[in-house]
């Protein structure tokens, strides 16, 4: 009953006549994606899903703007479900980690790739080179749980660290572990940092007023001072190969990234890894932002239904972007991309933004967001 009254709602917002079979249209691809994919968003509140919040959203255009609106979300809009993510999570060993070690197992013995699996030499090359991987989550968005449940034959609970706060006993737990299964003197070869999602790659590492920030900043530092603390008894090797992998990653955040480590390369005085790989489960193609010749329309209503106390609130932050309004999303990403735990603030602001009218018309959230920045 409540979905019904919310497709009339929408009907009644977009004036639907169904003497041309609009309404009856719309209904049908509406309900599908509401109940395969929008209703999954976790921030929808008690009583309202996809089809109420989307009504609403719509009812803060003028009449004229609202097909604009509506198309948008039926064209434009990328939603990454639960399941999705889930595929792209249980993806990332077999597809990335996986081909990577078979090619430096195949490298060490002198044989082909293809051929790593043809003899035990070969297998327990690969295996050893897994064990001396440590994965390191980044955030609630690594979704450790759900990587250890995927990779349960293959990796072990003593080479994934949940979070980046490693203090000495964790890593002495780590050093025993490994000692145990790949003797005494092993220690972790290559490094896989990952994370849910990136769109401007800004924030794994960037340089702002003279220093260094950033994830990868505080995991370099994090290791560096580790090593000094525990010497010969730190696990992890000189020069160690780093992977950041991201589950989602746009293509100006692959670039920012690619240029920002070889800054790094040559400004670090105290760099612990040698090498860095950068890799993603899902690239996102430069066509999904919005551009101004194929999206004019939409990047009219993100100018036009904007309310700067938005960027206000968030100004510390957005100046590090170098920007000054936040119409299109932080460091001015103009992405249509909404995760199914969050909405990230480098998506246009018109998907996320939720605000009282200080500086512009109010605005009103399709996905509501939470703010770690005020």
């Amino acid at each position: 009953m409540i979905n019904k009254l919310a497709l009339n709602l929408i009907a009644d917002v977009m004036g639907w006549d169904d003497a041309d079979g609009t309404a009856t249209r719309e209904y049908e691809w509406l309900r599908l994606m509401s109940s395969v994919k929008y209703d999954g968003y976790s921030d929808f509140r008690a009583g309202s899903r996809f089809l109420e919040a989307l009504a609403a959203w719509l009812k803060q255009f003028e009449p004229a703007d609202r097909p604009v609106a509506y198309e948008f979300v039926r064209r434009r809009l990328v939603y990454i479900s639960p399941a999705e993510m889930q595929c792209l999570i249980e993806g990332f060993v077999p597809e990335v980690v996986t081909p990577s070690l078979r090619r430096k197992a195949a490298e060490e013995l002198g044989i082909k790739p293809h051929q790593v699996w043809g003899s035990q030499e070969g297998t327990a090359a690969f295996s050893g080179l897994l064990r001396r991987t440590l994965i390191v989550g980044l955030s609630d968005g690594s979704r450790i749980d759900v990587l250890r449940r995927a990779n349960s034959k293959r990796l072990t609970t003593e080479q994934i660290v949940p979070m980046m706060d490693v203090g000495r006993e964790k890593w002495e737990d780590l050093a025993k572990n490994l000692a145990d299964d790949a003797g005494a003197d092993a220690k972790f070869k290559r490094i896989y940092l990952i994370d849910d999602f990136t769109a401007s790659g800004t924030t794994f590492v960037r340089f702002v007023d003279g220093d260094w920030k950033g994830k990868l900043t505080k995991f370099n530092k994090l290791v560096c001072n580790a090593r000094k603390e525990l010497g010969n008894a730190f696990p992890i090797v000189e020069n160690y190969d780093l992977h950041i992998h991201h589950y989602v990653s746009s293509m100006q955040a692959r670039e920012k990234l690619l240029q920002k480590t070889d800054e790094a390369e040559t400004a670090w005085a105290e760099k612990t890894y040698g090498s860095v790989t950068v890799t993603e489960s899902l690239l996102l193609p430069d066509t999904v932002p919005l551009k101004a010749v194929r999206d004019a329309a939409m990047i009219d209503l993100c100018n036009r239904y904007y309310d700067h106390s938005l960027f206000v609130r968030l100004q510390k932050h957005c100046e590090q972007a170098g920007q000054t309004d936040m119409r299109l999303g932080y460091a001015d990403c103009a992405l249509p991309v909404i995760l199914d735990h969050n909405a990230p603030n480098n998506a246009i602001s018109l998907l996320w933004a939720e605000t009282a009218g200080a500086d512009g018309p109010a605005m009103r959230p399709l996905f509501r967001r939470r703010d770690r920045h005020g």
